[in-house]
């Protein structure tokens, strides 16, 4: 049985956003660049306060920015 994991589109999402900074967002959400990046890499899951402050910024919601799934690796 795989890994279980928190996945998201922030990456694509800040992309197609005017290519949004990582720092841009942090600043929207009130957390540092560097909690951004750890997102991006699926480092980290965040706070569902967290995660439904990162889809408002992008105006979606939570089911278009983040997906849960297993690793099959």
């Amino acid at each position: 049985m795989g890994k279980h994991l928190v996945g998201n589109h922030i990456r694509k999402l800040r992309f197609n956003h005017d290519e949004m900074t990582q720092q841009q967002l942090a600043d929207k959400v009130g957390v540092t660049r560097q909690t951004i990046v750890a997102l991006e890499k699926g480092n980290y899951s965040p706070s569902l306060e967290l995660a439904f402050r990162i889809a408002h910024a992008f105006g979606l919601q939570i089911i278009d920015v983040f997906f849960y799934g297993e690793e099959t690796n």
